[in-house]
């Protein structure tokens, strides 16, 4: 599940030490934003030494790299990849497939010479302008690696040439079209982060638009975020025993040859039952969702 990746600076020991004991389903060490340019050195050797411990539990481990629009990205893959405990990288501005595929080739020679098989390391892809958001689907098929893409905040507002609102009414149509993207090339979406760290109420507001959407979670900027967050992904108990209840019949109907089925007095059809084995994946209930 990736309902929360919460953000760690590469230049903050402290949280690197503790980060994937917040909570959260997935972490991401940061070698971008949250490093200034006279820090990116100091930052990758810190941030590979905490990969080399590879003590994460089962917690999933990205790095976000610097953009391939700068000098530092190949050595950051450098640092980062020959290391066990590093699943993905988040690849800021990964506007076009040409950037996927550099960035992919580039992963796949680091890999070799490290003993590693290719394609082991995901690729998240954050669409931080216009261009991005348009090239969605493309971007989210330029290579095998890629395993989600997610819509920038304050970057891609500000190529949209107006400002971050409360509402987030102006991120509205790149979600959604992110998410059409995502599905259509079968890989996750993450919506971007929440700024406000206080508003505990904007942040279940805009948790819950973006669960509407069809997001499957969300990036996160302050481990008091995490519980707001998973109490609105994670599925409810009655949402979980209805599921158990459409799945076990849509069982029953198969095993029996039937074509229909009945549940709480409702038809059932394919799009249910898909629905209904997604909520037990997303309760962790994973072995009862398969018939």
């Amino acid at each position: 599940m990736r309902r929360t990746m919460l953000y760690l600076p590469g230049n903050n020991p402290n949280m690197l030490v503790r980060g994937h004991l917040f909570g959260s389903d997935g972490i991401i060490m940061d070698l971008e934003d949250a490093v200034p340019v006279k820090e990116k050195d100091a930052a990758r050797i810190m941030v590979a030494a905490f990969l080399r411990r590879g003590d994460f539990g089962n917690v999933e481990v990205t790095v976000r790299i610097n953009g391939a629009d700068t000098p530092f990205w190949r050595e950051d893959l450098a640092a980062v990849v020959p290391h066990k405990g590093l699943d993905g990288v988040r690849l800021p501005k990964a506007d076009d497939p040409e950037t996927i595929r550099r960035v992919d080739e580039e992963l796949s020679s680091q890999e070799e010479k490290n003993g590693i098989k290719i394609g082991h390391i995901k690729i998240f892809c954050i669409l931080e302008t216009a261009r991005g958001i348009w090239n969605a689907y493309d971007v989210a098929k330029a290579s095998d690696r890629v395993t989600a893409i997610l819509p920038g905040g304050e970057d891609l507002v500000a190529d949209l040439k107006t400002s971050r609102s409360p509402e987030g009414v102006e991120l509205e149509w790149s979600r959604k079209m992110l998410i059409v993207a995502a599905r259509a090339a079968g890989v996750d979406a993450i919506d971007t982060v929440y700024p406000q760290v206080g508003d505990d109420e904007g942040l279940r507001q805009e948790t819950a638009l973006a669960k509407q959407l069809g997001f499957d979670g969300k990036s996160v900027i302050h481990p008091n975020q995490i519980p707001v967050i998973h109490e609105i992904f994670t599925p409810t108990e009655i949402e979980v025993e209805k599921a158990k209840r459409i799945v076990a019949a849509a069982k029953d109907a198969s095993e029996r040859g039937l074509g229909a089925v009945a549940v709480d007095g409702r038809m059932v059809d394919a799009p249910v039952v898909k629905r209904a084995e997604y909520i037990l994946v997303k309760a962790g209930l994973k072995e009862e969702a398969a018939y």
